[in-house]
């Protein structure tokens, strides 16, 4: 029994260590993200062309067993259209940005208007979703206003801010949970 309760706490500070680990990295990643924006939003559109790409090939090769004439008509239509848009994407990575930009700001505008509206007509903290609502609303602006020069560096950004926000967390939570644990276990061996 006492083996087993140190497997588990050894499994358990390795996973704290990888977590920490992984935030790390997640971390460096998004700063990295940060300093190249224009690499990272190409380098997102071609994941995104061939992602489509190969969808396009699961909806084909779906086809073949979709059993009526109409579902296999369905299949093929959606991996002609899958195709053509990953296959254009991939021939031009810049316009796969500028699309990847405007998706973000319609977005953008749709969180910040549905925010509002149920900050006014909704219930519970209605300020922060009023803020919340308000920043959205701000953040599609200020892409729109700077488009289409804001497609160079606004995908890249943002996921560069994602990475790095959820790299700390990451970090944050696995130091968290060491601290825990290592303070629980002094008063386990005590008891």
């Amino acid at each position: 029994m006492a083996t087993e309760s140190t497997t588990n706490e050894s499994m358990q500070a390795q996973l704290q260590r990888g977590g920490i680990v992984g935030g790390a990295l997640l971390a460096l990643l998004g700063v990295l993200a940060l300093f190249t924006p224009f690499i990272t939003g190409i380098a997102l559109s071609i994941l995104l062309g061939a992602a489509l790409v190969v969808g396009a090939l699961v909806h084909v090769a779906a086809a073949f067993s979709a059993g009526s004439a109409r579902s296999v008509v369905w299949q093929v239509l959606l991996g002609v259209v899958y195709g053509f848009v990953g296959i254009s994407i991939l021939s031009n990575p810049i316009l796969g940005l500028t699309t990847l930009t405007v998706l973000v700001i319609a977005f953008f505008a749709a969180e910040g208007i549905l925010q509002l509206v149920w900050a006014v007509t909704g219930e519970g903290s209605r300020v922060w979703l009023g803020i919340s609502g308000v920043v959205s609303l701000l953040l599609a602006g200020m892409l729109l206003v700077g488009f289409p020069a804001s497609a160079l560096w606004a995908v890249g950004v943002l996921f560069g801010v994602d990475l790095l926000v959820t790299g700390l967390s990451m970090i944050m939570h696995g130091r968290t949970t060491r601290e825990a644990t290592s303070a629980e276990t002094p008063a386990e061996a005590a008891g």
